[in-house]
């Protein structure tokens, strides 16, 4: 991929390995830093919602829920089936004759328009599908805790709140970071999911990078993008390879 992003197009198939950086240089059209930024949005809006969603249910899940393996089998029970079949089951749910969209409209809670292929409709697709992979490292690293630590913080005046802040956030914060990493690194490059539930209204890097590759045919620009996208992931990476790094260090 690296290889063919310096290469140029020749003809209308062939590929000449020139080793240039125009291909880079396209990506300065402020045209392609809008499909980045909206690709960027995505990620982080995606990764949050997923984060407000799965910490309630893993906490409650690791602190006081009975029947754990059934919690736990039902979180995972999505992964039995194709990702994309998971996606496609919304064109269903989002449709304005299906009856829960309908009671819905009812109820006022849609507004009465439309949700399907729209902004909306993106992020519930992403939220579903990427639900599990944020309460799993969360579960993970709440069911290690000793809750000891959190009742001896409240017992010498700490409140629920400052409790939560000062002991539970530190310790599970490994957990945290790893399940945001886990939806974010896959939502840069998400391509399904925009395509089935947003139709061509939005675009963003994996469809841009798809398009390059299977419709115009340009393999070196569509492998610019994606090192791009690679690169900003290496970063993130990096960034938290090193904040785990000191936590190691002085926790």
């Amino acid at each position: 991929m690296a290889v063919y992003s310096f290469a140029e197009v020749a003809g209308f198939t062939e590929v000449a390995f020139t080793w240039n950086l125009e291909n880079y240089r396209y990506l300065w059209d402020p045209l392609y830093g809008t499909i980045f930024k909206r690709t960027l949005w995505l990620s982080l809006i995606g990764t949050g919602l997923c984060l407000v969603v799965a910490f309630p249910f893993a906490y409650y899940l690791a602190r006081y829920a009975r029947r754990k393996t059934l919690l736990l089998m039902l979180v995972i029970v999505p992964f039995w089936t194709s990702f994309l079949i998971r996606t496609y089951s919304f064109l269903i749910i989002l449709d304005p004759d299906f009856p829960l969209l309908r009671a819905l409209h009812r109820l006022g809670i849609t507004g009465g328009g439309t949700i399907l292929y729209t902004e909306k409709a993106i992020y519930l697709g992403v939220v579903y599908n990427y639900l599990p992979l944020m309460i799993l490292p969360l579960y993970a690293a709440l069911e290690r805790m000793d809750w000891s630590l959190v009742e001896a913080a409240q017992d010498l005046g700490d409140n629920a709140f400052q409790a939560f802040r000062r002991v539970t956030l530190p310790l599970v914060l490994p957990g945290l970071v790893a399940g945001s990493l886990l939806v974010f690194i896959p939502l840069t490059g998400e391509y399904l999911i925009p395509v089935i539930l947003g139709g061509d209204n939005t675009v963003y890097a994996g469809q841009l990078i798809a398009q390059q590759f299977l419709e115009a045919r340009d393999w070196p620009f569509g492998s610019s993008i994606a090192m791009v996208v690679i690169a900003g992931l290496t970063v993130a990476l990096l960034i938290y390879a090193k904040a785990i790094g000191k936590q190691e260090q002085y926790g």
